[in-house]
């Protein structure tokens, strides 16, 4: 089992900066890719970012690329997403997720979520 603690999200102004960290705790040796996903009520959850399991390798979301920066702390098991730039639409509670299977990561399968964090941009 891997528990995952999402923290940094905040209330910013559009066009700020926020930093969101994920610790990875548990079963930590099993985990492959890590990834960010957000979500507002009433919608589907969608995805944000992913990351390999080196950390050299990352994926965004077309609505997000060239603002935000997925990377990821091996060491410290921690995964972190740096967003830039940020827009009201930005605003959902963003959950980090991993997986310990290398397929998964094409179909975008997460065996482990944490709880989330809010992050509210303001206009």
């Amino acid at each position: 089992q891997v528990q995952l603690m999402e923290s940094g999200g905040g209330l910013v102004q559009s066009g700020g900066s926020l930093r969101l960290s994920c610790a990875a705790s548990g079963s930590i040796f099993s985990i492959n890719h890590m990834g960010w996903y957000r979500q507002t009520p009433g919608k589907e959850r969608e995805y944000v970012a992913a990351v390999r399991r080196s950390g050299s390798i990352t994926y965004y979301a077309d609505s997000v690329k060239g603002r935000f920066t997925i990377s990821r702390d091996d060491a410290k098991n921690t995964v972190y997403l740096q967003m830039n730039s940020l827009k009201p639409e930005d605003t959902a509670v963003y959950s980090c997720a991993a997986d310990p299977i290398v397929a998964n990561l094409r179909l975008g399968i997460y065996a482990y979520w944490g709880l989330g964090t809010q992050v509210t941009v303001s206009s």
